[in-house]
């Protein structure tokens, strides 16, 4: 049996030795159990494309925008609009128009009232006073009905009436100074009576003054629109 040499000292020899051992899987510690993703669970991988690239995927929906007037044409008008309401108001300019008349009446009977009233204290009619009750008709009509081309022709109408009612009024209160009557008894039991001095004292200037309380309360009609 031979014996193992050593090794040569001699010097251009090296000792061959035994190469680093790399570790391999097989080296590697055991994964302890109950750790780790379960199989079967996660994400599934992309389909490849054509290269082994992951293939696109398709692009996410555009938010919801207005309708396009293709949309609008197509589905109609009103689809998109808010829901109709259920019976329709009235118009503004009737309403306007409505309110302006009754403002008119009331104006002209109190006006009518006081007209009277001074025919009677004065014991004679005052035809300034009757211009002033056109005035005052036709400029409220005018303020709150507005701009209608009936208005006017209402006012002057309603002018007409209460200077006619105001100077029966000033002849109740002068008949009430005469007579052991009151005034309200006068214009409600004789008024025959009261209509009756109202002819006899009738001129031609009271048809003037007629006149010009209407031409006033249609032109204070027009102006009080326009300003309001």
């Amino acid at each position: 049996m031979t014996q193992p040499q050593p090794p040569s000292d001699r010097p251009g020899q090296t000792q061959p030795t035994a190469p680093d051992a790399v570790p391999g899987p097989q080296d590697a510690p055991p994964a302890p159990a109950g750790f780790g993703p379960p199989a079967g669970f996660g994400p599934p991988p992309a389909p490849a494309g054509q290269f082994g690239a992951p293939a696109p995927t398709s692009a996410p929906a555009a938010p919801a925008g207005p309708p396009t007037a293709a949309a609008t044409k197509q589905f109609g008008a009103g689809s998109f609009g808010p829901p109709p309401s259920v019976g329709s108001a009235a118009p503004e300019g009737s309403g306007r128009l409505v309110a302006g008349i009754v403002a008119a009446l009331v104006v002209a009977l109190v006006t009518a009232g006081l007209y009277g009233w001074l025919i009677g204290a004065m014991e004679r009619e005052v035809g300034y006073a009757a211009i002033g009750v056109g005035l005052l008709v036709g400029l409220v009509a005018g303020r709150v009905g507005g701009r209608s081309p009936v208005l006017p022709v209402v006012a002057a109408l309603f002018s007409l009436g209460a200077v006619y009612a105001g100077q029966l009024v000033g002849e109740a209160v002068m008949g009430s100074k005469q007579l052991p009557v009151s005034t309200q008894t006068l214009l409600t039991d004789h008024l025959d009576l009261v209509q009756e001095a109202w002819r006899a004292d009738a001129d031609f200037l009271t048809v003037v003054f007629f006149l010009i309380a209407a031409g006033a309360a249609f032109s204070a009609t027009k102006k009080g629109a326009t300003r309001g």
